[in-house]
Formats: structure tokens, C-alpha cells, sequence
């Protein structure tokens, strides 16, 4: 059994209920739109924030009407940021299959992301949860703002990890924090839940944004997107921000040098990500990524033994042992 599947066990039920009902929002009569959102549903990935959205509501008591909206309303509005950020980061495939942007053109892309966040934006309101309205709106803005901070630290030839932490929360464990909040608000919980569990989608999502960005130095082809854009694009990740921090010399100026000067040839490329590997930063990013998971597990101890706590144990060492 894949792990993902282990972790989506206890609410095995309630997913297919969240799924026949995503696919029925995603109908529509525009014969364009059919198209797009038949190709989105084909490479739907895991599934991780709304399956985290129904076990958070689980461990508080049970999954109801508004949990099931809510998680539609976190994936859809996650679909439409993967859908702007391939147009963004101008990524031809996702999954291991064409993107949008690809398969179409960025307008197309782009107004498909559009529909995607109206769409999201209308099932929380279904919710008619103020609170729950209140934290999806606002993912718009902080993954918006991280992004926006990304590119700005594109910039520069040296990021700090103040910055790097602050980015990713912004653009990835706000959305994972988000989603388990949002689950557990959707029945009702107690703040102390409330506030436990958001911490614990905070430091899950810092893993997982780690994992990709330890991802992106490998050669491994089989990770479902293309590896070393984000050292294509200047975008300087975890990873290589320890490496130039702990180094001096001539090879950490050179790398500087091509980063100040945009000079990403392949071989530049492939020395950039030698030289990370070379000086310890793919060591250090996984020694902090396994901090965040502990600090993740450590959040929900709190919470009787249950098929679901264990779920969410699982999907935080799924997050630190993933292979894709």
C-alpha cells in the first residue's frame, strides 16, 4: 500500500464523498474549461491538504457539510496556485504530464486559475463559517506575498534563512496550516485544538517545502517535475544559503558570480548543485526538515490514540521519507 494511501485509511469513506463531490463542482458547459479541468483531474496528485482538512475534523469529532466544503475549497484554490505558478516559474510539466500553460498557452493558464480560485472562494462561503472564510481569503494574499518575496530574493546573490523561512511559510505551510485549522474549526473545536493543530500544518508544510527544495538538487528524473529549475531561475533555497553562509574561497565567489550575473548554462547548473552538495547544505536542510517533523508529531501529543492522530504521525514522516 503507498504511504499516502495509509495516511488517507481513516477517512477512506469521507474522501470518496470529498471526490465525487470535486468532481461534480469542476462541470461545466464550457467545452474549453471541460477540457482544462479534465486534464487537472488526471494529474489531482495526492490529495494531501484536503485529506489533512478531514482528518483534522476527525480527531476533533467528525467530518460534517462544512468540512467536506472546506476541503474543497483548500484544494481548488491550491489546484488554481499550481496552475499560476507553472505560468510563473514558466514550468512546462506537472506531475510527470504537460501543464496547463504547456498543453494550451498562459492565457488560457491564467484564466483557468481564475475560474479555480473563484470556484474556492465560493464553496467557503457555503461553509458560512466567517472564521473559515476569514483563513481562506487570507491564503490568497500570503501565497501571493511569497511569491512575490521569492522573486524580489531572485534579486540578490545571497538570500538569508530568515528570509528563506519566512517565504515558505508564506507560500506553503500557511495553506498546510490552514487546512487543518479550517478542519477542525469546521466541527467546532476547542482553541487549544485549534491552535495545535495549526502548528502542526505549519511545521508539516515546512517539511514538505524543504523536501522539494532538496528535491530540485538531485538527478533523480522520476520526481514528477523537472530538477535544478529552481537553480535555473536563481532561486536560492536551503540549501544552497547554508552552503554559501559556512564557505569562503574561490568556488563560493564563482557561484555568486553566476548567480549575480544570471549565468545558468547546464554546467553552471550542475557546479552549483555540486557545490551545495559538496559544503553540507543538503545535509543541513534535512537535519532542519527532521527538526519541524518532530516539532509537527509533537503538537498533536496531546490528542487521545487514534487510527486518525496515527494518520497524521504518518503523513509527517511521509513528509521528511517521501521519494516524490
Amino acid at each position: 500500500m503507498d504511504f499516502i494511501d495509509i495516511v488517507k485509511k481513516p477517512v477512506i469513506s469521507e474522501m470518496q464523498v470529498f471526490e465525487e463531490t470535486f468532481v461534480s463542482t469542476l462541470q461545466t458547459e464550457n467545452a474549453l474549461l471541460v477540457k482544462v479541468n479534465e486534464s487537472v483531474l488526471r494529474k489531482k496528485g495526492k490529495q494531501l491538504r484536503p485529506t489533512l482538512v478531514l482528518l483534522a475534523a476527525k480527531l476533533c469529532g467528525g467530518v460534517n457539510f462544512l468540512t467536506i466544503q472546506s476541503a474543497i475549497s483548500i484544494e481548488l484554490l491550491h489546484t488554481a496556485s499550481l496552475i499560476h505558478d507553472d505560468v510563473v516559474d514558466e514550468t512546462l510539466e506537472r506531475r510527470g504530464k504537460a501543464s496547463v500553460n504547456a498543453q494550451w498557452n498562459n492565457k488560457i493558464a491564467v484564466l483557468s486559475g481564475d475560474y479555480m480560485l473563484s470556484k474556492s472562494l465560493l464553496h467557503a462561503t457555503k461553509t458560512q463559517n466567517i472564521g473559515i472564510l476569514d483563513i481562506i481569503s487570507n491564503i490568497g494574499v500570503q501565497l501571493s506575498e511569497g511569491e512575490l518575496l521569492q522573486l524580489s530574493n531572485i534579486q540578490k546573490s545571497e538570500t538569508s534563512e530568515e528570509d528563506y523561512f519566512t517565504m515558505i511559510r508564506q507560500k506553503t505551510a500557511l495553506l498546510f496550516a490552514s487546512c487543518t485549522r479550517i478542519g477542525a474549526m469546521s466541527v467546532g473545536a476547542g482553541e487549544d485544538s485549534l491552535l495545535r493543530l495549526w502548528r502542526y500544518g505549519e511545521y508539516l508544510g515546512i517539511c514538505f517545502q524543504i523536501k522539494d527544495d532538496i528535491f530540485d538538487y538531485s538527478d533523480n528524473n522520476k520526481i514528477g517535475k523537472p530538477t535544478k529549475n529552481d537553480i535555473r531561475e536563481g532561486k536560492i533555497t536551503l540549501p544552497l544559503i547554508y552552503a554559501l553562509r559556512n564557505t569562503n574561497g574561490a568556488a563560493k565567489e564563482q557561484v555568486v558570480d553566476w548567480i549575480r550575473e544570471k549565468n545558468f548554462s547546464p554546467d553552471n547548473v550542475q557546479a552549483i548543485a555540486n557545490f551545495a552538495y559538496r559544503h553540507g547544505g543538503i545535509d543541513y536542510a534535512t537535519k532542519r526538515m527532521k527538526e519541524f517533523k518532530e516539532k509537527a508529531i509533537a503538537e498533536i501529543a496531546i490528542f487521545p490514540d487514534s487510527d486518525v492522530k496515527q494518520a497524521l504521525i504518518d503523513c509527517a514522516e511521509f513528509a521528511v521519507s517521501r521519494t516524490v
